[in-house]
């Protein structure tokens, strides 16, 4: 099993904690040995969790404009961006068992990246959109597209795999976000033909088409 970049150094730390307590319980008695026995665990639990959590699974790439995360979609709306204009927001809340590496929805070039620190409310609520969060600009062949990964209660750490000026084709890996959040996308209205999902529905990143591109 693949593991994403960004999280072979949590895994082998919960697992080097882990193989101490086991070690350590070998040397107790009584009470105490049962107790590190309870957290040795614990330790191993975590650790299992997090292989499954940071698995980056191969990905074959769809047509039209595809998801940008894996999880469900939580809200579609038609807004005034200051960067887009008249465009359509795409939001997708990612659980904690989510594949939580992000990818390109379409083709371009990274013009922008702006990291927002924030407060790290659940991502569910509207109020997230204060949380600490990236928010990437991208150059395309339908306009300026923007998407913004967002932190939530539990995820503290957006690790980005792009710089500006990386030309970053459709399906390719943007980035990650620890432990569970959300990621909005903003798409231009006028050159969206259709949606091609709905609320609610369960999408995977790079591989499942959310939106046609008019001809």
């Amino acid at each position: 099993m693949k593991i994403a970049e960004g999280g072979i150094s949590w895994i082998i730390t919960f697992f080097i904690v882990t193989i101490l307590s086991i070690t350590i319980s070998y040397f107790l008695s009584g009470i105490s040995r049962y107790i590190m026995i309870i957290i040795s665990a614990l330790m191993l639990m975590i650790s299992f969790l997090l292989l499954i959590f940071f698995r980056d699974p191969i990905r074959k790439t769809g047509s039209g404009i595809v998801a940008v995360a894996d999880g469900f979609i939580r809200e579609i709306t038609y807004e005034n961006d200051k960067d887009l204009g008249n465009c359509v927001k795409i939001s997708t809340f990612m659980n904690i068992h989510n594949v939580h590496v992000n990818r390109m929805p379409i083709t371009g070039e990274i013009s922008k990246i702006t990291h927002h620190n924030g407060s790290h409310l659940p991502a569910f609520k509207k109020e997230s959109e204060r949380n600490e969060r990236v928010e990437i600009l991208v150059k395309t062949d339908i306009g300026i597209i923007k998407i913004i990964q967002i932190a939530g209660t539990i995820a503290r750490r957006i690790v980005p795999y792009i710089k500006i000026g990386d030309t970053v084709k459709k399906g390719e890996k943007i980035g990650i976000i620890r432990l569970g959040s959300r990621v909005d996308i903003y798409l231009p209205k006028k050159k969206i033909k259709k949606l091609t999902i709905k609320l609610k529905d369960k999408i995977k990143a790079g591989e499942d088409t959310i939106a046609k591109i008019n001809d």
